[in-house]
């Protein structure tokens, strides 16, 4: 049960974006005077290699240690911390949870939100499940969750990893250029199908950027879909916030 969750996701957090970061770090400060939970659904970096990152020596390496014990003190400080896998950090492990004080939540998945006797079952996901329209990157999906092919992957040298990672980043910039917007969005169908089977008539979700609040009919009830904003402070106009609940209702932070 999350009773007093601030929510946010997509920081993309890396050390080629230094406000970002700064950005990020005051936010985490702030949660601790201001929340008991933090929940993070979904690329919290830019990249992760694998936990073994948190031993090595890149200017990257440095801000996944920043980070991580930036989260240990919200942690050691009583703030519940939860991470969710995004599609760029999927191979944040036992490790990183362990050193940061945090549990990693599978996605998707359903938590009671609210405040006091009121609570609302909502549907938690990084969200990038449901880019149905995108069936390239759904087949990539599946290959990078599929544990043998991380296994696969981790046993390779670090060095590769980031190289592979680097090249797969690449490919995918360029591929956003080519697909239509409504494509790399979630789909209706997919969402309400999701939210069905979960019982939840309340999701709250990142991945697409679009950030927002969408109600819309489902069974016979309303259903409302949050969508948290990315953050990008080292570009003007900056992005970024979060989304909290307010006397038991999920509102913008």
């Amino acid at each position: 049960m999350l009773r007093d969750p601030v929510f946010i996701s997509d920081l993309h957090l890396c050390a080629q974006r230094p406000r970002t970061l700064a950005r990020a770090l005051a936010f985490l400060d702030e949660t601790a005077a201001r929340h008991a939970e933090l929940v993070i659904l979904g690329d919290l970096f830019e990249y992760w290699p694998g936990d073994d990152s948190l031993d090595a020596q890149t200017p990257d390496d440095d801000v996944g240690r920043t980070v991580v014990a930036a989260l240990r003190r919200l942690a050691d400080r009583g703030v519940a911390v939860s991470v969710m896998h995004g599609n760029r950090d999927v191979l944040l492990g036992a490790r990183f949870a362990e050193a940061a004080g945090a549990r990693l939540l599978p996605d998707p998945v359903v938590e009671q939100v609210g405040a006091g006797p009121v609570t609302i079952p909502t549907l938690l996901s990084h969200g990038d499940a449901y880019c149905t329209r995108d069936t390239a990157y759904q087949q990539f999906r599946l290959q990078a969750r599929d544990p043998r092919f991380q296994a696969a992957f981790l046993a390779r040298p670090l060095a590769e990893r980031r190289a592979l990672i680097g090249q797969a980043r690449a490919q995918s910039e360029q591929e956003k250029q080519r697909l239509a917007a409504e494509i790399m969005d979630v789909t209706p169908e997919a969402i309400a199908q999701a939210m069905r089977e979960a019982g939840a008539a309340q999701m709250i979700h990142g991945h697409t950027h679009l950030p927002g609040r969408h109600a819309f009919p489902l069974d016979g009830r309303e259903a409302v879909r949050w969508v948290l904003p990315d953050w990008d402070h080292d570009t003007e106009p900056a992005r970024g916030g979060s989304l909290q609940v307010v006397d038991g209702v999920v509102a913008p932070g």
